[in-house]
């Protein structure tokens, strides 16, 4: 609402006579009250950014000898820099003579890449266990990227486990 308020004029001269001025007073009650109401209602009917979360089943840990992994039913897949996905079919141990040295293959976390590789390995082997290997130059992403491929690809046995320096030699004398 808005107020008028007569202001006395100052001293008034014999042959001059100016008009009184009215000052006004805005009330600025009203226009907080709606701001107050549209702000609630515009909170209450929004819908929030749900989280994106993924649930994992880390299995109980027991003491005993740990089960040895075949080298056919192994995919190792080893995260490297510039979000590229390094694989290979087996395990790698050079040391090993009854396990033959892996063939490196680069492909990247598109449908066509890595989840492909998932799913025809699948078909072919009904006990597949992936080996996930992030390097020092991988990023987070790409951690997240290769965890929602196990779960698009419903892959059930999979493991991150530490590069060893076998994998990071395998790795450098196949980029040179």
């Amino acid at each position: 609402m808005a107020e008028i308020q007569p202001q006395a004029a100052g001293p008034t001269k014999a042959g001059k006579r100016r008009a009184k001025k009215m000052s006004t007073r805005i009330d600025m009650t009203p226009m907080v009250d709606l701001a107050f109401l549209l702000l609630t209602f515009f909170m209450l009917t929004t819908t929030f950014a749900k989280p994106y979360a993924m649930d994992l089943q880390m299995p109980v840990k027991k003491e005993g000898p740990d089960m040895p992994i075949r080298d056919y039913d192994a995919l190792t897949i080893i995260l490297g820099k510039g979000h590229r996905v390094h694989y290979f079919f087996g395990l790698n141990a050079p040391g090993d003579k009854t396990v033959r040295v892996p063939e490196l293959k680069t492909t990247t976390f598109s449908a066509d890449g890595i989840r492909q590789v998932l799913l025809n390995r699948q078909k072919e082997r009904g006990r597949l266990v992936v080996l996930i290997k992030p390097t020092e130059d991988s990023k987070y992403k790409d951690m997240v990227d290769i965890l929602d491929e196990m779960n698009i690809t419903n892959q059930q046995k999979y493991a991150l486990v530490k590069i060893t320096s076998d994998d990071l030699t395998l790795l450098k004398t196949a980029t040179l």
